[in-house]
């Protein structure tokens, strides 16, 4: 007879996080979502959401009311966290990054810093050449 040999698998205790009253907001604001991530001052990531996650699809994602929702959900898991004061950095052209601003200061996090990390090219490396037929 052959013996059942079953591995059980136990979870893994979660990490609990070192959080002080003050960390950092990252806004990516691309032109299909909203993704944002609330992180300590050494750069661990709290708590973080996105319009997707926030329960909206298609091109709702894109809109600055689905932005302020996904802040607005962070900001609350963050806030219980015991996360005050924020350093805010957006990057991205899409139109969540005015409305993620004002959710973070409506949620009750005190802003002390705004900082645009968008990418802007400085003409990069040189062009391929032109495709002929």
């Amino acid at each position: 007879m052959a013996k059942d040999t079953k591995q059980v698998k136990t979870k893994a205790k979660k990490k609990t996080l070192s959080v002080s009253e003050r960390g950092k907001v990252f806004v990516s604001a691309t032109f299909n979502n909203t993704l944002v991530t609330i992180t300590n001052e050494k750069g661990d990531t709290v708590a973080w959401s996105s319009a997707g996650a926030a329960g909206f699809k298609g091109t709702r994602k894109s809109t600055p009311f689905a932005a302020t929702t996904a802040v607005e959900n962070v900001a609350k898991k963050a806030v219980e966290r015991g996360i005050k004061t924020v350093e805010v950095y957006v990057k991205g052209p899409g139109s969540g990054r005015d409305a993620a601003l004002r959710a973070v200061k409506s949620a009750g996090l005190s802003i002390s810093l705004i900082a645009d990390l968008t990418p802007i090219p400085h003409n990069g490396p040189r062009a391929e050449k032109r495709r002929r037929i």
